[in-house]
């Protein structure tokens, strides 16, 4: 007999903490996949969700893939881990990533986005000789000490260290400075007044971890001469915007380069592999001598590096980055539109295939705008289209994923259960 939403989230309590592998996982009530396939999730109940939460992100072409899954069968029939030398999944995939992203001139692969950008803050350091990096407010790049800090913040957090975890190294946290996203003069301060002591200035390019701000021109700009001036090296966190918004993720659009990024999620269509991409003076380190260790046992894996190849080939001809771009538009429109028309205080934002809806008013351009935003509703609206079968994680300010999997018949009927569900809250 098949096991319900609540008898499997109670097993997982009682052997696992919190009944998760991952403590962002955690729902408001008993829920439990046993299905994933194109837009759509199954829960074990046998309800079935058109899922826009995408687990984060990685599904830029839909749940289990056939001609993705084609490809990693096809690898594991001949190829598993090795743990020596190379295999030629890696040197392939290594060289279509530096064929489409600009700053790349040398990857290296490991396997979350966590670990692309520890190690690219280690490299920084190690070629910089400098312990104190920039990062700024409401972004997030993973789990490790110098990063897990002032993401989505309370107000009276602003301005001072708000820490994510217990346990975490003072020693470490007090090398990160943080400052306000796409503020260009208080980069400019910053760096004025102690550019010789910063190794690295740290950006999620957009801050999807806070649904969609977007970078000014000029603020990037800024960092990049700021850091090219002081002698900083200047990293992108691409893990959500790479391949996700273009195969050369963000930098691919606004034209700024770093001289190091993180990419993962959307790279390989939910198989787990993450790469840090940047300039050969600096990724060349970390070959045998350079002095810096970049290692892991199931880095280059060959059936993520099989995944990221066949995903990236389905990006190669812009198709799937047009529907998806589409898709999130008509999305977007179609909530304002009903936000709108009920007297909602309401904004929808959308950037290729992600989409955001806030409520709130006036222009969002640094994480202090999104205090304005009515978690109460933002959480009702989410958990109240869950309850629809439209699956949007009932998380304020995270943001919705559109795939190649979608269609319009799916946005209309979201739009539609919208309409009911938006009727309630106005």
């Amino acid at each position: 007999m098949t096991a319900s939403n609540a008898e499997l989230v109670e097993r997982a309590r009682r052997v696992m903490p919190g009944g998760v592998s991952s403590v962002n996982r955690v729902l408001p009530w008993p829920l439990a996949f046993v299905e994933a396939q194109g837009a759509y999730l199954t829960d074990a109940d046998g309800k079935r969700y058109l899922d826009y939460h995408a687990a984060f992100g990685p599904y830029i072409l839909g749940h289990n893939h056939p001609r993705v899954n084609a490809a990693v069968r096809a690898a594991l029939e001949r190829l598993d881990l090795i743990g020596a030398g190379v295999t030629d999944l890696e040197v392939e995939l290594a060289e279509k990533l530096v064929q489409h992203i600009p700053c790349a001139e040398r990857v290296m692969l490991a396997n979350s986005g966590s670990e692309a950008t520890y190690y690219a803050l280690r490299l920084a350091r190690a070629v910089t000789g400098r312990r104190k990096i920039i990062k700024f407010q409401g972004t997030y790049h993973g789990w490790h000490d110098a990063v897990l800090m002032n993401i989505i913040s309370p107000p009276e957090k602003i301005g001072q260290k708000d820490l994510g975890s217990l346990g975490m190294l003072p020693e470490v946290v007090d090398h990160t400075l943080i400052l306000p996203f796409n503020d260009v003069e208080a980069v400019h301060e910053l760096m004025g007044a102690r550019g010789d002591e910063i190794a690295a200035i740290l950006v999620e390019i957009i801050p999807h971890n806070i649904g969609i701000v977007l970078p000014r021109p000029e603020f990037l700009q800024a960092l990049r001469a700021l850091a090219d001036r002081h002698g900083a090296v200047l990293i992108y966190d691409e893990v959500i915007t790479g391949f996700r918004h273009g195969l050369g993720g963000y930098q691919g659009i606004c034209g700024v380069l770093p001289d190091l990024a993180a990419f993962a999620k959307a790279m390989a269509n939910g198989f787990p592999i993450s790469a840090l991409a940047g300039r050969a003076a600096l990724m060349d380190r970390f070959a045998p001598g350079g002095g810096v260790l970049l290692s892991g046992t199931y880095n280059g894996h060959a059936l993520g590096a099989a995944a990221a190849l066949a995903t990236i080939a389905e990006l190669e001809d812009g198709s799937v980055h047009r529907h998806c771009f589409a898709l999130a538009e008509r999305l977007r429109a179609g909530l304002q539109a009903l936000g709108d028309e009920l007297g909602l205080t309401m904004k929808v934002v959308s950037f290729g295939s992600v989409v955001v809806p806030y409520f709130l008013e006036g222009a969002i351009t640094t994480y202090t705008d999104l205090l304005r935003n009515d978690t109460a509703r933002d959480v009702a609206f989410r958990k109240a289209m869950c309850e629809r079968g439209i699956f949007m994680i009932p998380t304020a300010l995270k943001r919705n994923h559109l795939s190649a999997a979608h269609t319009a018949a799916d946005i209309d009927r979201t739009l539609d259960e919208a309409r009911t569900v938006l009727k309630t809250l106005a």
